[in-house]
This record gives structure tokens, sequence and C-alpha cells, in this order.
């Protein structure tokens, strides 16, 4: 276990003088520029809790990979959001001043035009959608669990996408699939 006044001593003469690269590497990872400076208090604040057990050697490379590992798990919660919870916010009672009435009902109306867009794919792509977007599955996660390639998870959330995103526009939400020409073939349809 190390002293208050050592770690002290080593964040100051280890830990700060990364500050500026800390700081360029978060902006450079995050999309929010607004919580760049909250991410790399959190760093510090995890750098210190495990230099407390026992001060790294290489200060540097410590405090990067707690930076990387901290952006990683926070874009792994932001990213995933269930269905079932946000369609259970219309039974939470709010106040006046949380949210508007107008937009809880926009909120709403949203919520059941992507549910009823989602329900409008075809089964394979709806299932490809929901893995991939909603359950938070990579690719190659969501291939092996259908049994089909990389490419077809990807073309079919491209397609499925497209056509959700149309639906929620005002328009169809019918899948367009892409024209490929054959090899072999003239460009004049012969």
């Amino acid at each position: 276990m190390v002293d208050d006044d050592s770690l002290e001593r080593w964040f100051c003469r280890e830990v700060l003088p990364n500050e500026s690269a800390l700081t360029g590497f978060i902006r450079n990872n995050w999309r929010v520029a607004a919580d760049v400076i909250d991410l790399r208090h959190d760093v510090y604040e995890l750098a210190i809790a495990a230099a407390r057990r026992d001060l790294p050697d290489d200060a540097r490379a410590f405090l990067f990979a707690i930076a990387r590992n901290h952006l990683i798990n926070r874009a792994k919660r932001a990213r995933i959001v269930s269905f079932e919870l946000v369609a259970d916010l219309e039974a939470v009672q709010h106040d006046a001043d949380m949210l508007t009435a107008e937009r809880h009902v926009l909120a709403r109306e949203a919520l059941r035009r992507a549910q009823e867009g989602i329900d409008r794919l075809s089964p394979r792509v709806r299932q490809i959608v929901l893995l991939r977007k909603i359950d938070g599955l990579n690719t190659r996660e969501t291939a092996a669990r259908l049994g089909i390639g990389i490419d077809a998870v990807e073309r079919q959330l491209s397609m499925g996408m497209k056509a959700l995103a149309d639906f929620m526009m005002g328009g169809s939400g019918k899948i367009t699939r892409q024209k490929f020409a054959r090899k072999g073939r003239k460009e004049n349809g012969a």
C-alpha cells in the first residue's frame, strides 16, 4: 500500500506531465467534446486508485491503458438501450418541469414509429438490426450467432437501417436491394 505523500509526489511527477497528451488522446477518441475534461478526471481518479496498491513502473503506459479501457467501457454503456426500457418510460410519472407534455408525446410517437418500422422489416433483417443495434453485438458475433457471413450481416444491416430511416421519415420503409452488374454481361443488357 502506497502512502498518500508518495502517491501525491508520483502523481505530480509522473502523471501530470502527460496531461496534454492524455487530453488529446481522449479528444481524438471521444465524440462529445464537452465530456473530455470529465473523462480526463475519471482517468486520474482510476489511476490514483490503482496506484494506491503499487506504483507502476511506466506511468505513461499505465495512464493511457486506463484511459483506453475507460473510454471503451463508457462507449459500451452508452450504446446499449433496450426498447422495453424506453417503452416502460410511459408508465413512469414525470414532474411537469422534467418533461413537457408535448415532448413526451413526440417521444412516445417516435418510439412507436421506430417499433412499427422494425416490425415491417423482413424476419432476417429485423433479427440482424436487433442483434447489432439493440443487443449491441458486433458484426462477427452476429454472423456467428446466425450462421451467416460477415458480409451478409453488413449488407442486411445497411439495408435494414436505410429502410428504418425511410419509414421514420414518412416513407414506405421498404428494403431496396442494390443491383450489381453481373460479370461477363454487357452494360446494354445483352
